[in-house]
């Protein structure tokens, strides 16, 4: 009998949250892109340009893990015209051994949200000053809310700043954070100024052109660039990489559609340059941040590791706490191809 184990947004909200163990799992992902057989293939991306439409679809195997995930992610950024959320999506969870469907977790892309700040936390985690007191976060939405949340698990922030070019949204979003997380979050109308002084700086925006420059960096900064997804987002100015030490989520992945991508096509760097993986910093095969003074870049692409480590949590949360909805999906008669 084969069957299918389907999990609500509701219900996944339930079980897997942005903590520490959220955090072990992303950390693991990436530590077995630099030590193990993975198999993850290029993103497949489709573009419904007439709708403002992308989709995205993100897979990887890792052999330390029973499933594997595909995600398929669309954003559609007209939608709020529509009283529709811009971002939705699900994961399939197959088994790794018999490719049948284990579960089907229709998160609206909450599981996303959840491995991206996770994957922040880690960057943190690896490359940023241990004392890191002080956060600038650069963007207003889901993401800026979730990655300051995950610094705290890593760092002792008792300060933060957001910019975002929709002031009203970082004065209601400053006020929120300050709130939940028990520090002053202060809404600042400058970017420069977010900047000026932060131990760490999160970018998290769809930028196209860069809102974070070279020479606004100070010795010992961390920053961690999380919105170029996609070929035509750039946050970070190029010239940073002239004064950062840069660690890729995967290099193959960043040289195409990352700020790694921007540097190449702006001449601040070369498409054969080597640089880290934070895979490899994670398992000890590359150095991390080598000096207090030193400034560090973590360009986060997303990656198909992310999804089925955070789908196979996911689906053994699930089915430790009894949630969800298991369906037979054995044919009645006969085979299908």
């Amino acid at each position: 009998m084969s069957r299918m184990l389907i999990l609500t947004e509701a219900e996944l909200r339930r079980v897997v949250r942005l903590d520490l163990s959220a955090i072990a799992c992303v950390e693991e992902a990436f530590g077995a892109l630099a030590t193990k057989a993975v198999v993850m293939p290029p993103i497949l991306r489709l573009d419904i340009s007439e709708h403002r439409g992308e989709v995205d679809v993100k897979t990887a195997y890792v052999p330390s893990l029973d499933g594997f995930a595909i995600k398929v992610s669309p954003g559609f950024f007209d939608n709020p015209k529509l009283g529709l959320p811009s971002l939705n999506g699900l994961m399939i969870l197959f088994s790794a051994r018999t490719g049948l469907v284990e579960a089907l977790l229709l998160d609206n892309g909450y599981l996303t949200d959840v491995r991206t700040a996770a994957a922040g936390a880690v960057a943190a985690r690896h490359l940023a000053r241990p004392d890191a007191a002080v956060a600038a976060v650069f963007g207003a939405g889901m993401q800026a809310r979730l990655q300051l949340e995950a610094l705290t698990l890593v760092r002792p922030i008792r300060e933060a700043r957001i910019w975002a070019r929709d002031a009203k949204k970082a004065d209601k979003v400053a006020a929120e954070l300050s709130r939940r997380l028990g520090f002053v979050v202060t809404a600042v109308s400058d970017p420069q100024a977010a900047a000026r002084g932060a131990d760490v700086i999160v970018t998290t925006t769809p930028a196209e052109q860069p809102i974070l420059m070279a020479d606004w960096l100070e010795p010992g900064q961390h920053i961690t660039a999380m919105g170029s997804d996609s070929e035509h987002k750039n946050e970070i100015d190029p010239g940073i990489f002239a004064r950062a030490s840069y660690v890729a989520d995967r290099l193959t992945q960043t040289r195409r559609l990352g700020e790694l991508a921007s540097a190449i096509r702006a001449g601040a760097a070369t498409a054969d340059q080597a640089f880290a993986e934070i895979g490899e910093v994670i398992a000890g095969k590359r150095t991390g941040r080598t000096r207090a003074d030193e400034i560090t870049l973590v360009d986060l692409t997303g990656t198909g590791v992310q999804d089925t480590a955070i789908a196979n949590l996911a689906v053994a949360r699930a089915r430790a706490a009894g949630a969800g909805h298991t369906i037979d999906t054995k044919a009645e008669a006969g085979d299908a191809a």
